[in-house]
């Protein structure tokens, strides 16, 4: 995606990148639901979005509002395959290294067991029924607690928006937190289904803006 508005984070920021992940995350419905114990959570959830951040940072499109990282924005172009294997075998190393984050931090193995059980909470495997190859889609959107309420995600987004019509592309996403989708309406987007496991009380909303 090339936008002019938007800073393209550069591997410098990671840092800056996992703490505005982490300080956005902490109290996010999905990471609350499989990650039972605080104290757990508390230590565990830096080490998982690290390893979130390095896979996605070589595999995805990276963005935010400013060089200072205020607001960020994680992005996947759908369309492109040239990198497909690559991509697998980030992954497949990154899931082994958070695997053995979630026995390390609890050695009960039951937020390991949990994460099994919600994996399609933790994945995007929903967007198997668009049946869209041209489809960009947003995988983190985060604004720093202490810069929200100033426009910075709808800014960002609304870039995304543009590009995806500029190019004829879809636009999906999943949100666990009922309060965001009211947020991706207004932005035109609508719920395509809800993802909800028999293990736990804990939604995801499925949500597309179609060409």
């Amino acid at each position: 995606m090339n936008s002019d508005k938007l800073y393209k984070v550069q591997e410098q920021d990671l840092d800056r990148l996992k703490e505005i992940l982490t300080v956005c995350f902490q109290n996010d419905p999905l990471y609350s639901t499989l990650i039972e114990d605080e104290a757990t959570k508390e230590r565990l959830l830096p080490h998982l979005l690290e390893c979130d951040v390095t896979e996605l940072f070589e595999t995805c499109e990276v963005f935010a509002d400013s060089p200072e990282l205020k607001g960020v924005l994680i992005l996947s172009d759908e369309s492109d395959h040239r990198h497909a294997f690559y991509n697998y075998f980030v992954s497949l190393k990154e899931s082994l290294i958070t695997d053995g984050w979630l026995l390390h931090e609890d050695p009960t193995m039951k937020t390991f067991f949990n994460f099994v059980l919600g994996k399609d909470y933790l994945n995007s495997a929903w967007t198997a029924q668009l049946h869209e190859t041209r489809r960009l889609h947003v995988i983190y959107l985060a604004v720093d607690p202490k810069f929200q309420h100033h426009g910075l995600a709808e800014m960002m987004m609304n870039e995304v928006i543009a590009c995806a019509d500029r190019n004829d592309m879809m636009i999906s996403l999943e949100t666990h937190n009922q309060k965001n989708v009211p947020f991706y309406e207004h932005l035109g987007f609508k719920i395509f289904g809800i993802v909800e496991k028999p293990h736990f009380q804990l939604k995801q909303y499925c949500m597309i803006k179609e060409l």
